[in-house]
């Protein structure tokens, strides 16, 4: 049986060996948004021994309706230690680190220092995200990039595969557009949506009453799209299950 009983059932499911690998194992999540999220709890839950976290943002009222780590109670704290007390809340034995602070081509190195196992990507901005492709590419870490899941509905169609095969993703398209003008390798894995958007896009845009949030200043100004928390929850889920498979070798 399991040397600790929060993960019992875990190990009934993928064995001792399996779960040792889960309690030595190094995961960096980057982005702790509505996908990033869920994708953290999944992986905390199964019992990943050491877990880089990674926002540069605060929660705001407008996170509430899909991210784990929003509240009330939590409205103005930064993500990345919201994340790390809920980690260790779930397994005191983990070893958390939170990094609070924005990616770009100086950043995104430090991020992902110290050989990590897996980086999962869960940044919804183009050009960090196509920075943090770059660079775990760069590095050989292997890699999970969480694309579009604003705007879907049906979780049925919600996919795995390399980046090459997504589509029905503007995202996706970006971000590939992006990768081969700069010649970095394709051969990683996506959690993306098969389900067409709908068109033209509704957009809108969301105050989240907090004008001095750091490094708002950064990037270009994003339009705000509808998403589910049901969706979003979904594809954080599969990429921490889909994390948890590669990284006990399945």
């Amino acid at each position: 049986m399991s040397r600790d009983e929060r993960f019992r059932r875990v190990e009934l499911m993928l064995g001792d060996e399996a779960c040792e690998r889960l309690r030595e194992s190094f995961v960096v999540i980057v982005g702790l948004g509505a996908v990033g999220s869920y994708a953290v709890e999944g992986l905390a839950r199964a019992g990943v021994g050491r877990i880089r976290v990674v926002d540069f943002d605060v929660v705001a009222p407008s996170n509430i309706n899909r991210q784990l780590y929003a509240l009330e109670s939590t409205v103005g704290q930064l993500k990345c230690e919201v994340a790390r007390k809920r980690i260790l809340d779930i397994n005191p034995s983990c070893n958390v680190e939170a990094i609070n602070g924005f990616l770009d081509h100086t950043t995104a190195p430090g991020f992902i220092a110290d050989s990590p196992d897996l980086v999962i990507d869960a940044i919804d901005s183009l050009n960090p995200k196509a920075q943090l492709i770059e660079t775990t590419r760069g590095a050989g870490v292997p890699l999970i990039a969480c694309l579009g899941a604003a705007l879907r509905f049906d979780p049925t169609l919600v996919r795995v595969g390399p980046i090459t095969e997504v589509h029905h993703c503007p995202l996706g398209r970006a971000v590939r557009k992006r990768l081969r003008r700069r010649e970095v390798p394709m051969d990683f894995q996506c959690v993306f949506s098969e389900e067409p958007l709908p068109n033209p896009l509704p957009i809108a845009r969301v105050d989240d009453g907090l004008a001095d949030k750091p490094f708002l200043d950064r990037g270009r100004v994003r339009n705000t799209l509808g998403s589910m928390p049901t969706i979003t929850g979904i594809f954080g889920l599969t990429a921490a299950n889909l994390a948890i498979k590669m990284l006990i070798g399945k």
